[in-house]
């Protein structure tokens, strides 16, 4: 009788620890493959597609965005893609992209840019 409640026990636990884990690898890849989408998204010849992937990896703080939202903010055609990707660079909080944040405060040619860049690089050394 002992031993098979030892083993209920065991099996109780076993279960309860694997159930506990599932979730937490399945979400993780949930979020690689999210995250692997949006960077995909930023290529899109669709505007509302490539501004929406823009702030979403700003939201979660993907690192391996930086590069290519320094790409957008130096090199897109579209003010409101710049000002998206100077946001999402200040949320993800990247020494890197704080720079590229700071240079289009300065250079950026939309006056537009230059001032909401401005912003977020202060709200950036708080």
């Amino acid at each position: 009788m002992k031993t098979l409640l030892t083993i209920t026990a065991v099996l109780f636990l076993s279960v309860s620890i694997f159930a506990s884990e599932a979730p937490t690898v399945k979400k993780s890849l949930n979020m690689d493959m999210i995250e692997k989408n949006l960077l995909t998204n930023l290529e899109a010849n669709n505007r509302g597609l490539t501004i929406s992937s823009v702030q979403m990896l700003g939201e979660i703080k993907s690192g391996r965005a930086v590069i290519p939202l320094m790409r957008i903010l130096k090199n897109s055609n579209d003010e409101a893609a710049r000002i998206s990707a100077a946001l999402s660079l200040y949320k993800i909080g990247d020494a890197r992209g704080l720079y590229a944040v700071k240079q289009a405060a300065k250079f950026d040619s939309s006056q537009r840019v230059r001032n909401l860049a401005h912003k977020f690089y202060l709200e950036s050394l708080r």
